[in-house]
């Protein structure tokens, strides 16, 4: 089984496109899954959002992590856009209990224990149609989330606010 490392943090904070710059390097890279099922489920016309019911929301995202963690069980390395933990970290957020399944599905899907964690950054952060926070909750939201994998038992690298090339090398500096 690969090495499956994480890249984490709150809304607008430069993950997806370090992954594309991870992925621009040749490395295996695993996509946000909950930006593409926020526009799959408003196409649908549901209810199942984040904003509208985000019980309904997290089980499909669960469902489809682990369909990607499955799906790249084969490669020698792969970075995720965010995990299980995440998902967590949102429920708790929104007041809701954390069900086992959630724990369950972390300790049968293993990643690496380092994860790399990108902070709230102003000076990129922009809304968009899947990105309605505002950027003082993304702040509250990266809280939550470092809170979290803490909780269940990572440790967290705090990826500089550096240009992409800069961030890349960072990661890549970890891992070798």
């Amino acid at each position: 089984m690969g090495r499956k490392y994480i890249i984490t943090g709150g809304p607008g904070s430069g993950k997806s496109t370090l992954i594309a710059g991870l992925q621009q390097h040749g490395y295996n890279c695993s996509q946000e899954i909950s930006r593409r099922l926020i526009i799959e489920q408003v196409n649908l016309g549901s209810d199942c959002l984040p904003w509208a019911d985000v019980s309904c929301f997290s089980v499909k995202v669960l469902a489809e992590m682990v369909n990607a963690w499955n799906s790249e069980s084969d490669q020698s390395l792969t970075f995720f856009d965010r995990a299980i933990p995440d998902i967590m970290a949102y429920l708790e957020i929104a007041g809701l209990a954390v069900d086992e399944m959630y724990d369950d599905a972390l300790a049968s899907h293993p990643y690496e224990k380092q994860v790399f964690i990108l902070p709230p950054w102003q000076g990129i952060y922009v809304n968009d149609p899947e990105r309605w926070q505002t950027f003082e909750e993304a702040i509250t939201i990266h809280d939550a989330i470092a809170g979290m994998y803490t909780r269940c038992g990572f440790e967290l690298i705090t990826v500089p606010g550096l240009p992409l090339e800069e961030r890349v090398d960072f990661i890549l500096s970890f891992i070798k």
